[in-house]
């Protein structure tokens, strides 16, 4: 009979809420990237982990395919980089910060911890 450890299977399934949303401005605080600015294209809560716009060049080697019209050779894109690397770029302020949750009758949403205003994702 397989023994499996259940609380660990169950932190796996549920993924945890982002600071980082699609359409962000974020700047990267660590990493060789460190300094860069730029939009979040694609965020996937449950691996932690963020495309951002001309941010963390990888080089991939792919084959041609005819079948597509896609040429072959060495592609830069975008890769993952952690969301623990990334810090909020205020749109009020315009200054990198931590983000708090604020109450409000609609509902819950970020607001900027330095100038308090609310962030709202394009």
């Amino acid at each position: 009979m397989l023994r499996t450890n259940r609380k660990k299977n169950e932190r796996e399934a549920a993924p945890r809420r982002s600071h980082v949303r699609k359409n962000d401005e974020v700047i990267v605080i660590a990493g060789r990237d460190r300094g860069k600015r730029g939009k979040v294209l694609r965020v996937n809560p449950s691996e932690k982990t963020a495309i951002v716009e001309r941010v963390n060049f990888v080089r991939k080697a792919t084959r041609k395919n005819p079948s597509k019209n896609q040429q072959g050779g060495i592609l830069e894109r975008e890769a993952p980089i952690r969301t623990s690397n990334l810090m909020v770029v205020c749109p009020s302020c315009g200054e990198p910060s931590r983000t708090r949750r604020h109450r409000a009758a609609e509902g819950v949403s970020r607001a900027c911890a330095k100038c308090d205003a609310e962030l709202v994702s394009k």
